[in-house]
């Protein structure tokens, strides 16, 4: 089975920062493109940050750029979204996302993630 979990989540305020985590278990991480997407009350899931499964590719929602950062680091089995600069606008769920099996390659769509973590909730007070 494949795991995620999601970590790091809290409350900010604007101008802050929070740098999630997502730990994940199962067999290949690091054959896997990862991706974060989050989801606020009353709205769809939408694409955040991916990252390719060597790390050497990413990929941004507009909203994200210049703001928050993917990485990961496959020796601990782990991704990272760093955020910086938080606005109220980003207060929402977040989730990590692991592509289904064999696909290294970044995607922003929600369709093309098979495994999902739990979410961990960022809320950004004004």
């Amino acid at each position: 089975q494949v795991q995620l979990v999601e970590s790091g989540g809290g409350l900010v305020q604007a101008g802050g920062s929070l740098k999630l985590s997502c730990a994940a278990s199962g067999r290949t991480f690091s054959s896997y493109a990862m991706g974060w997407f989050r989801q606020a009350p009353g709205k769809e899931r939408e694409f955040v940050a991916a990252i390719s499964w060597s790390g050497g590719t990413t990929s941004y929602a507009d909203s994200a750029k210049g703001r928050f950062t993917i990485s990961r680091d496959n020796a601990k089995n782990t991704a990272y979204l760093q955020m910086n600069s938080l606005k109220p606008e980003d207060t929402a769920v977040y989730y990590c996302a692991r592509r289904v099996a064999g696909l290294g390659y970044v995607s922003t769509r929600v369709e093309e993630y098979g495994y999902w973590g739990q979410g961990t909730q960022v809320t950004v007070s004004s």
